[in-house]
């Protein structure tokens, strides 16, 4: 892959902590990452497959909010390795085609990080506006933002008798990005990393990044229901917030190759675009899969919906699972129907037009674990998705020692592994690897247009991938019996979901098992 190689990639996100530990610590590693890269993609079908890795912050870090409270921008947290393993892995994944895409996290700071402590040191200190800080009256906050997770967004600090405003965590002050000197300096954290041969960054919460000037209390989102919340209409997505995307896609611009993708959280879906401009990400986040009930009609519009808001040449995202939400196998659970529910959502996530960002464990069915309260970890409760990978049936599941104590507990390793599934034609595992490959191989797919079947059942999706030389469709069927789709062929069953299916030719009408997706190569 070259330029633009982030369209036509599968990213794999991995959460490095529980990964793979390689020194018997309990806690996931970085070289415990460049231990299976091979797993991910030793250019082999017996491999995984995938293009890019999106790695968590790897920065010394208080982990008040494990990584997003970054305390040293340009280090590495000991837990997780030294330079000296950051360099392996980068070399040794390109080695292996593999690009590598850092988690960046340029809204906010720890409060151990060395800027804020001097910010909060003193009134007249170089860096004091380096935050964002004001007075309140009468010992309330300035205004009636709101934390993401919970409370007011404002905390008061005794030292200079002001309050600091934080989006997230007391312990995660924001950055002032109205401060030329902020801006300068994270774009210094770029060129670090870029100069290291970082491939380039998932941002986090981007549309963040820029806050009103008069600090202007948010409006009611329904002034007649006080418990309907706030629209955060002076605390993110303002307009401002794109010249700072912009000043960063000019550093990247830069260096060669090097792309962002932003985690945009827009105040209206339709402004998602708005950060695809140009001069502005190369990706943004789409989450609206994370949204979508189980059932084709909801995915359907949220296709549609995408394809209506980018159709001027910006290229979509689609995700199903990360780590600050639920694993999609466990939201989706039906009792005996759970896994096909996962395995047909699995063609879905890697033929429809886009960019696939797929989670670790996904592709092996990995669930969500639940978490005594004393192994919690977690601020938001965010744990359950972030358990250890699955390696093997061994103690410890393969991800560390038999003697460690894994830093969060396991999931039923006997369940689902990636030793047993590996060799298993029909496993989880082998589907996701067939998935990738067809997709790699079939300019439809990769790069072709996407249009929605109009003829499919209710709780049937169909979608039709065109490229000049390839046709091919994609016939999911959400429902918990079987489904017949007309005037869908001629053609020829590339692959399916259902482990049970007979590969062939089909006619004019295809017959869809429970829960079943296939993808087709038409005439």
């Amino acid at each position: 892959m070259s330029a633009g190689w982030w369209k036509k990639a599968v990213f794999y996100e991995i959460y490095v902590r529980s990964f793979a530990d390689s020194n018997g610590d309990g806690i996931g590693d970085l070289d415990g990452i460049t231990a299976h890269l091979d797993y991910l993609n030793d250019g082999t079908p017996e491999s995984l497959g995938v293009d890019a890795l999106w790695l968590s912050p790897i920065n010394p870090s208080p982990l008040r909010d494990f990584g997003y409270d970054v305390s040293d921008y340009c280090g590495i947290h000991p837990e997780l390795g030294d330079f000296a393993s950051f360099d392996r892995l980068l070399a040794e994944a390109h080695r292996r085609n593999i690009r590598v895409v850092l988690d960046l996290v340029p809204n906010h700071t720890s409060d151990q990080h060395p800027w804020f402590l001097e910010s909060r040191s003193s009134r007249r200190n170089h860096r004091r506006d380096w935050y964002i800080w004001a007075d309140g009256e009468f010992g309330h906050p300035p205004n009636n933002w709101l934390s993401t997770f919970g409370g007011s967004a404002w905390q008061y600090d005794e030292p200079t008798r002001a309050f600091y405003l934080h989006s997230f965590l007391p312990e995660q002050p924001d950055l002032n990005y109205r401060n030329p000197e902020v801006v300068a300096a994270m774009h210094d954290v770029l060129r670090f990393w870029l100069l290291r041969g970082v491939d380039g960054f998932r941002v986090d919460v981007i549309s963040y990044l820029m806050k009103d000037a008069a600090l202007r209390d948010n409006p009611p989102r329904d002034p007649a229901n006080p418990g309907a919340g706030l629209v955060p209409a002076f605390s993110q997505d303002l307009p401002e917030v794109h010249e700072v995307v912009r000043g960063l896609r000019r550093v990247l611009d830069d260096f060669v190759d090097r792309m962002m993708v932003g985690e945009v959280w827009p105040r209206d879906q339709r402004s998602l675009a708005d950060y695809l401009r140009p001069n502005e990400c190369h990706l943004a986040f789409n989450f609206r899969f994370l949204m979508c009930r189980y059932d084709a009609a909801s995915f359907r519009a949220a296709i549609e919906e995408t394809e209506t808001l980018l159709d001027d040449g910006a290229w979509p995202t689609y995700t199903l699972s990360n780590h600050d939400f639920a694993r999609h196998i466990s939201r989706y659970a039906e009792g005996a129907a759970t896994e096909a529910r996962a395995r047909m959502l699995a063609v879905l996530m890697t033929t429809v037009r886009g960019t696939p960002f797929l989670y670790y464990g996904e592709e092996i069915g990995m669930h969500n674990v639940e978490i005594p309260s004393g192994r919690r970890r977690d601020p938001a409760g965010r744990d359950s998705c972030r358990t250890p990978m699955q390696w093997s049936e061994a103690r410890s599941g393969g991800f560390t020692t038999a003697a460690a104590t894994p830093w969060l507990p396991l999931g039923d390793c006997a369940a689902a592994n990636v030793e047993r599934e590996r060799h298993d034609p029909h496993s989880m595992l082998s589907l996701y690897r067939r998935l990738i490959r067809l997709r790699r191989d079939n300019p439809a797919l990769l790069e072709g247009t996407l249009r929605v079947g109009a003829d499919a059942p209710a709780d049937c999706l169909v979608l039709i991938r065109e490229s000049a030389s390839h046709r091919m469709a994609v016939a999911l069927n959400f429902a918990g019996e079987r489904r017949r789709i007309t005037a869908i062929g001629p053609g020829v069953i590339a692959l399916s979901s259902d482990p049970d299916r007979n590969i062939g030719a089909i006619g004019e009408t295809l017959e869809l098992s429970a829960n079943e997706g296939v993808v087709l190569k038409l005439v």
